[in-house]
């Protein structure tokens, strides 16, 4: 028998940074994962960041998270996308190092005093009286805590697709999750299928550079933590080259022979990570479509090429593969696959992402129908945290994190939801150069700031007020931009700020969660099914609802006006 204060099902990166959360909030954590060689697996592209994904990885850091860190730790290269636009879709992203990127990320968790990793396939959650007891695996050990941690990635009952072969495993190989789904659906959970890919990964010794467009970093940027002194060196190159119409007729031509057009898959996939048999369907007119050619490692030959994710046969993928610019004689050394898995419907959990009708069982990462490490990374922090006995919620109005969590949880995920720059309302407040402005004292007041970290903080506000006065000597880079930002578009942040106060009055009106909004005359029937399925906590979490019309918002205003009866 092993009893512990919360156990950690899967070492994604959700699952690390639930584990972290909890191990530095005091809690003796046991994390649980099918491969220990899967402890921070980057199974798709390895690189962090992106539009919108790099203000929740610079958000989990500003509240004391990992990822971050690790990301700079490891990082080949780094870049800031969209410097020709405004300031609040301005995102970092870092190529890094694959295999040092899990090296490091399992050594943080081995060398936690609080934390004690194992490998072992979870095949039900225990629990008594509506309360989490624990998990049982699937040797038949049983391990006992009050919390557990969902964050089974893309592991759930998953099937790998290439073309029409089908195999039941993990990405690359790693082994699937065979028994926890049906554990789940006893429970009460809704399960739901969705489906993902990852393209071909190249030899780079037999890639033609000269036919592409290399892209290097920038130097000088600030870096995904706030916790991050040392310079980042852009030690590699990407490299930019397209599709074609050869390509694409490739493609065509064997469209019955893919997973997805063949009818052997049957999930939803990614909106807006397509693969490049939907590219070509999709988007016909279309006459070529570009790809990122990303070293995966200095440490191996692998390229992953962005932007190629299929599910045809191997011998197709070697067709369209040397049809592209580059690439004639490029040699694949791990072919495309797609992969299909299990994810519940995260309507089903309240914001601190518990489930609904079970105490102590929460969920975070893919198993909530996103995509994306830095969404899961997100997740599992708010989980993490939570599992640990500390209530803590974000809102839409002071973090993207915020804005995924209330998404999530008020309107679910049809298909994998990614984060877009386009969800958030206050977007130009919710920058990444001011995420440890917003966040690192909330952090602090749930005890996952640490001391280093807080004095970090204190000399930044320090550095602000000097460059704010004119003092430029020995100020960051980074403080002097964020400074420059904040003078640049003050009027606008002030407005966004009366915006972001009108919308707390919103979620301050609060709703009792045990309402029957059937007993509410006048609002319709469509609207009292979903704000029933939803339960929300607030006007505010009520108005965003599918379904839910300004009419009905304002029948539930004069009900609360009124007073319950």
């Amino acid at each position: 028998m092993k009893n512990f204060d919360v156990i950690v099902v899967g070492a994604g990166h959700a699952g690390i940074e639930a584990a972290m959360a909890g191990a530095n909030l005091g809690k003796k954590v046991l994390v649980l994962c099918m491969d220990l060689e899967s402890v921070g697996f980057l199974a798709c592209n390895p690189s962090i960041g992106g539009n919108a994904k790099a203000q929740l990885a610079v958000e989990v850091d500003a509240l004391g998270g990992v990822m971050g860190i690790i990301a700079d730790a490891t990082a080949l290269q780094i870049r800031m996308l969209n410097t020709t636009k405004g300031a609040a879709v301005q995102s970092l992203r870092a190529q890094v190092d694959r295999i040092d990127y899990q090296n490091f990320a399992k050594k943080m968790l081995d060398e936690h005093p609080n934390i004690t990793l194992m490998q072992g396939e979870v095949a039900a959650v225990s629990s008594e009286l509506s309360v989490v007891r624990g998990v049982k695996l699937a040797n038949g050990e049983e391990c006992f805590a009050p919390s557990v941690v969902i964050a089974t990635g893309t592991y759930l009952d998953s099937s790998v697709m290439v073309g029409h072969d089908v195999k039941k495993e993990g990405p690359s190989g790693f082994a699937y999750a065979s028994e926890l789904s049906r554990s789940l659906t006893e429970i009460g959970l809704n399960l739901r299928r969705f489906k993902t890919g990852t393209p071909p990964r190249v030899n780079s010794k037999t890639i033609d550079y000269s036919k592409t467009k290399p892209q290097g970093g920038d130097e000088g940027i600030q870096s995904f933590s706030f916790m991050t002194k040392k310079k980042i060196n852009n030690a590699v190159s990407c490299h930019l080259t397209y599709t074609n119409q050869k390509t694409h007729q490739i493609i065509k031509d064997n469209l019955h022979t893919s997973a997805m057009y063949g009818g052997v898959a049957t999930g939803i996939g990614p909106r807006y990570c397509p693969s490049i048999e939907d590219k070509i369907v999709r988007f016909s007119g279309k006459e070529r479509h570009q790809l990122f050619l990303e070293p995966e490692s200095l440490h191996m030959d692998e390229v992953y090429v962005q932007g190629l994710s299929s599910s045809l046969p191997l011998d197709v993928q070697h067709d369209f593969v040397h049809s592209i610019a580059g690439l004639e004689d490029a040699e694949i050394m791990r072919g495309a696959y797609a992969i299909e898995y299990d994810c519940i419907d995260p309507m089903q959990l309240h914001h601190t992402l518990e489930y609904k009708d079970l105490k102590g069982l929460f969920f975070a990462g893919q198993v909530n129908g996103t995509s994306g490490y830095e969404e899961a990374a997100a997740q599992g922090l708010v989980a993490g945290v939570n599992a640990a006995g500390v209530k803590f919620t974000l809102d839409r109005t002071n973090s993207y994190i915020g804005v995924l969590i209330d998404d999530l949880v008020t309107q679910g995920a049809e298909d994998p939801y990614r984060m877009l720059t386009s969800r958030a309302e206050h977007r130009l407040y919710l920058r990444q150069d001011n995420a440890d402005m917003r966040l690192t004292p909330l952090g602090r007041e749930i005890g996952l700031v640490c001391n280093a970290r807080w004095k970090t903080f204190q000399i930044k506000l320090q550095q602000i007020e000097k460059a704010k006065q004119g003092t430029t000597d020995g100020i960051p880079q980074s403080v002097i931009d964020h400074v420059e930002t904040e003078l640049k578009y003050a009027g606008y942040i002030k407005r966004e700020k009366n915006l972001i106060q009108d919308a707390l009055k919103k979620e301050q009106a609060l709703l009792p969660v045990d309402l029957d909004y059937k007993t509410i005359r006048g609002i319709r029937l469509e609207a009292q099914q979903k704000l029933n399925q939803v339960k929300p906590i607030s006007i505010g979490q009520a108005s965003r609802i599918s379904g839910v019309t300004p009419a009905d918002i304002n029948v539930l205003l004069i009900w609360l006006r009124k007073g319950p009866k």
